[in-house]
């Protein structure tokens, strides 16, 4: 049976052989250990295997772990799940990153409960890329908008883009997907330049992690392929 070490390792080389097959600059693909479920020991393994960056989707759980981790320096935490808007306080001052602020209101409430004494909280505008009914994110059309009046908040970094395509489509179609929200991020960094870095494409997961990184992904969000599979809720 492989180690967490042993995972992050083959899913390392996975990364670099697909930037490579890519033509992308080395390093310029990170990848996020989706840690949601996983006890703080698992967390712990993968750190000492050199993994820094950590995503979780619920946010008790990963309070609960940011505690019991307190002691390592240098982990990076990332709020990958649904925002609920009456837990934004906790949130704005525990992570560095969020993933899946879909809403003004929510990216309003996380601005205003940012300690403005810490570095400011990097954002990216879940889309619902299929416009999938059971997800979260919202649309193409709305984009625009929000970009810019996010933009215009203090104590955000709106770093770019995530997505959660349906995995159930073809390759083809999961590829197309990809592409449509690298062209959109593309064009919003070419509409609002003032809106923020908007370098950021957080997509991929483990079984599509090489499509994603073809299409223009910054960040892959992988936790089965590092951790195994996720044990059954009795």
């Amino acid at each position: 049976m492989s180690s967490i070490a042993d995972n992050i390792g083959s899913v390392t080389r996975r990364i670099q052989k697909a930037t490579l097959q890519a033509g992308r600059a080395p390093g310029s693909v990170h990848l996020l250990a989706v840690s949601k479920t996983r006890p703080p020991e698992d967390l712990r393994e993968a750190f000492a295997a050199g993994q820094r960056a950590f995503g979780e989707n619920y946010l008790q759980e990963a309070l609960e772990k940011i505690e019991a981790l307190s002691d390592l320096e240098g982990v990076d935490w990332h709020f990958i799940g649904p925002i609920q808007s009456n837990k934004t306080r906790q949130m704005a001052s525990a992570f560095a990153w969020v993933h899946s602020v879909d809403r003004l209101k929510i990216a309003r409430r996380l601005s205003e409960q940012r300690d403005p004494a810490l570095p400011p909280l990097n954002i990216c505008l879940q889309v619902n890329i299929n416009e999938e009914e059971s997800k979260s994110g919202c649309t193409l059309d709305e984009l625009p908008d929000l970009v810019a009046e996010i933009g215009e908040l203090p104590n955000l970094s709106l770093r770019g883009l995530m997505a959660i395509p349906d995995p159930d489509q073809p390759e083809a179609g999961l590829r197309a997907s990809f592409r449509k929200l690298a062209n959109t991020l593309k064009q919003l960094r070419s509409d609002h330049p003032d809106a923020g870095p908007l370098d950021t494409l957080s997509i991929g997961m483990s079984g599509d992690l090489e499509v994603a990184i073809a299409e223009g992904a910054t960040w892959v969000r992988v936790g089965t392929a590092l951790f195994g599979k996720r044990p059954v809720k009795s």
